[in-house]
Order: structure tokens, then C-alpha cells, then sequence
């Protein structure tokens, strides 16, 4: 008698974080298992690659998108287009089509997106992810992702992309499962994110989002169910989402001090941090000395770094950063310059942050972090590879 196929579900659903789940359930019916999951500090940029490569940040070389560089900055180009009104270049729509155009330029597959960079600035910048996280040749120091490890084994898979709209990868893995062919199916949900960024944790906008992913991944589960003898689901976020309280503006408190961006320092607001890179004697002291008097936030200390696994050789995403408390968000920042309903990118350990994992099945060894989801997934590709033989 043939061996009945085994099927491997992970399921990705970003910005999903362990206070969410904790406190509305999700699909209880089928998630035996409900676990927090310990986060990484940094932002998707720095999370998913974490997950994918099994590896801390500094081992995978991904955290922000921007750093300084500017002897390879590809955006030398763009400066003539700080001569246009900031009415202008400020908008969203103008940004994302200017980023658009830019990808197409430079050949980019990974997620590219301008932002609220400033354009007069541009030149003194590189950007981390050009290429796609996802094929071959995606993470920045050459480490072997999950998918990566089943291409060099010629194990198929069904892999969601994460270009494209949420029903159109649901339907991709219909269509995969439907054929019983794939031992491994991973499906991309980030849509998620966005809705609580917009709304944050508990709207009504992102419940109902929520009860849409419960009814179409129970969908999944049926058909799955028709075409593999035994289904083995892993459900996981990246990080969570902090409701935003309070807003603040770094960026103004060193404008004040009079130094000169590019040539006595270099800086990076991010959503919930500045990072710094000290050129000229003084400069570190004097930005060090004025941010230390916000009562929102901390400068990071080496060994916290360390801790977190951002110690990065040569100190690529900067000399100094400077982290704001849960709830605070940056603004203006490089990112943008209006209040969000929440953020996350916060230190990893403030609950906010943690992310979860559900599933069906007992693991010998559960995941305990990001970088465990690597060794887990192929784990169980490894029995489902086995059940077929």
C-alpha cells in the first residue's frame, strides 16, 4: 500500500504578535499549540531574514533599510530633485512612484521603497535589501535561506510572493495543494501589518481582517486534507505591534545643535530610532549629551547590542543608535511624517514586541525565537520527504 503524503503548512502572518493572539484566539479549533516567540530587534527588514536564515543580524547582515555609505550610494541622481517643493516630493503617491522608478532603474528585486528619505541626503546612502530575500542570492552575506536548502535537495515547495495581493496567494496555494505534488507550502500574509499600522491592535478593521484570514485558511485545511493523509501546520509572526501614545522629534533636537549633516555627522530616523555616524571630533558628545535628556528613550549600549545579536562588524548601521520607548514613534522621520495608530520595531523584550507561533502538531524541540524557525521547518520537511519514500 502507497505511503499516504505528508504536507508541511508553514503560514507567515506579519505583525500577528503574541498580545494579539493571547487575547482573542485564533482558529482554537485547530492551534493545539500557542506559544510566544521571541522577536529580533529592528523591523521586518530584520526579522524576516532572521527567520529565513536561521541567524541573528549580524551573521545575515540585514537590520534598516538605509545606511550611511556614500563612496557606493546608487542615489547620487536623486539629489537634483531636493531643488523640487517639499509639497510635492513629500506625498506618498509622487515617493512611491519615484521608487518604482528607481527599482526598474537599478534592477532591484527585493522590497525597495524611497520613503521620506531626503532627497538633498540621498547621496551619502546605500540600501540593504536590493535583492529578493526569497530566491537565490537574496540575504546580504550569502547564507542559505529554508528555501535555499530545499532547491540544493530538490525538494519542491509551494512559495507564496510576496508581491502579490493576499487572495492571489491564497488561490496560488489552492491550486499547489490541489495537485498534491508539494511536501512544503509556505503562504506570505502580510496585509495585516498595514491594517494595524493604520488602526492598531483590536479595531474592528483588523478583526475583521483576522476572521477573513480564519475563514480562508480553513479552506486551506479542507482541500489540504483531501489530498495529503496528514497535515502539519505551523502558524508564526515576525514581531507584534505597539499602539502609538506619544510622537517625538529627535530629528529637532539635534538640528538645534548647529552641526552640519554630512560633514560633522550622519544620521538615520527610523521609526522608532536614530542611528548616528560621528565624522567630525565633537560631534558624538554634543548629539550624545542632547538626546540623553529625552525622557523617551535610551541610548543602546554595546553590550545590549550584543545581547540582541546587532553588533554588526564595522558598525555598518551606525556608530550610535538611539532607541525610543514603546509607544513613542519619530516624527518627522525618514520613514514619513504623520502619526500612525501603531509601531513596532521597539526593544525585543517589551511584550508589545514578541511574536507567536500556533500549530496542530507537537515539535520534539518547540521554537523558541526567529532563528529556531529554520531548523524547525526543515525538520518537519525532512519527515514529510520521508513519509514519501
Amino acid at each position: 500500500m502507497a505511503r499516504q503524503p505528508v504536507l508541511v503548512l508553514a503560514v507567515f502572518v506579519d505583525a500577528f504578535g503574541w498580545e494579539i493572539v493571547r487575547s482573542r484566539g485564533f482558529l482554537d479549533d485547530v492551534f493545539t499549540v500557542r506559544q510566544p516567540l521571541g522577536t529580533v530587534f529592528g523591523y521586518s527588514s530584520t526579522c524576516i531574514p532572521s527567520v529565513l536564515t536561521g541567524l541573528k543580524p549580524r551573521e545575515h547582515g540585514h537590520f534598516s533599510f538605509f545606511y550611511y555609505d556614500p563612496a557606493r550610494s546608487p542615489f547620487r541622481p536623486l539629489g537634483a530633485l531636493g531643488l523640487l517643493p517639499r509639497g510635492l516630493t513629500r506625498r506618498g503617491r509622487v515617493r512611491h512612484l519615484l521608487s518604482r522608478a528607481v527599482k526598474v532603474a537599478y534592477g532591484y528585486t527585493g522590497y525597495f521603497q524611497l520613503y521620506n528619505l531626503p532627497f538633498e541626503h540621498a547621496r551619502l546612502f546605500d540600501y540593504s535589501e536590493k535583492r529578493d530575500l526569497y530566491q537565490p542570492g537574496g540575504i546580504r552575506s550569502g547564507a542559505e535561506t529554508v528555501f535555499d536548502a530545499c532547491r540544493r535537495r530538490g525538494i519542491p515547495f509551494s512559495l507564496s510572493d510576496w508581491r502579490a495581493p493576499e487572495a492571489a496567494n491564497f488561490a496560488r496555494l489552492e491550486r499547489d495543494l490541489d495537485a498534491g505534488r508539494v511536501p512544503f507550502a509556505y503562504l506570505y500574509l502580510a496585509s495585516l501589518d498595514a491594517i494595524l499600522h493604520d488602526t492598531a491592535r483590536g479595531s474592528p478593521q483588523a478583526e475583521a481582517h483576522l476572521q477573513g484570514y480564519e475563514r480562508a485558511l480553513t479552506r486551506v485545511l479542507q482541500l489540504a486534507r483531501r489530498r495529503y493523509g496528514e497535515v502539519r501546520v505551523h502558524l508564526f509572526s515576525d514581531h507584534g505591534m505597539a499602539a502609538i501614545t506619544d510622537t517625538c522629534d529627535l530629528k529637532a533636537r539635534v538640528d538645534a545643535l548647529g552641526l552640519r549633516f554630512g560633514v560633522d555627522y550622519v544620521a538615520v530616523y527610523d521609526s522608532t530610532m536614530a542611528r548616528f555616524w560621528f565624522l567630525e571630533g565633537g560631534a558624538r558628545e554634543r548629539i550624545h549629551e542632547a538626546l540623553q535628556a529625552e525622557p523617551r528613550g535610551r541610548w543602546l549600549d554595546d553590550a545590549t547590542l550584543a545581547a540582541w545579536g546587532c553588533d554588526f562588524p564595522g558598525q555598518t548601521y551606525g556608530h550610535a543608535i538611539f532607541l525610543l520607548d514603546a509607544g513613542v514613534l519619530l516624527v518627522p522621520s525618514f520613514m514619513g511624517e504623520t502619526r500612525l495608530a501603531g509601531m513596532h520595531g521597539y526593544a525585543p523584550d517589551h511584550a508589545d514586541s514578541v511574536a507567536h507561533y500556533s500549530s496542530n502538531v507537537r515539535v520534539a524541540t518547540p521554537p523558541r525565537d526567529l532563528t529556531s524557525m529554520k531548523r524547525l521547518l526543515l525538520s518537519e520537511v525532512d519527515l514529510a520527504v520521508e513519509a514519501a519514500r
